[in-house]
């Protein structure tokens, strides 16, 4: 397991270098002002960290009142992330219309763009961190061995 200081730097090292990256790039793809689309990068990671906490509370209660458990099926984490995402486009799109003065739908666009950048992001940063700083191999003893 990942010590805590070893998570800081994870979360602190994935915002900071996804704000370096996406920020000049969403510029220039949108014809915004870096200023702006950095001010909407940096809202939306807090506005998506907010609406996990948020979102996974209630997805779990939700799940638990209808199913009796909180375990998801294969399909039910696909739904599970289908509205995750559905959902923080439509929290985020009146505060990207408003900032950069476009329609929502073009909101929608330059939200959904950037859940595209990061789910491509997340998968190639975590599999570099993971290489760059490795976590130990330790093997748990096995339930029934005697010690």
């Amino acid at each position: 397991m990942r010590t805590a200081a070893d998570r800081i730097r994870h979360a602190v090292s994935f915002e900071l270098i996804a704000l370096l990256i996406v920020t000049p790039i969403a510029s220039w793809l949108f014809g915004k002002p870096m200023f702006e689309m950095g001010i909407v990068v940096i809202v939306s990671a807090t506005v998506a960290t907010a609406w996990n906490y948020i979102y996974n509370l209630g997805f779990d209660h939700a799940l638990r009142r209808f199913t009796g458990s909180v375990r998801k099926t294969v399909p039910m984490r696909v739904v599970h992330a289908v509205l995750f995402e559905g959902g923080l486009l439509v929290v985020l799109m009146p505060f990207t219309a408003a900032l950069l003065g476009v329609p929502m739908v073009e909101a929608l666009f330059v939200n959904a763009s950037f859940a595209l950048f990061y789910l491509v992001y997340a998968f190639v940063f975590n599999w570099a961190y993971d290489l760059i700083f490795p976590v130990p191999e330790v093997r748990a003893a096995p339930e029934n061995s005697r010690a």
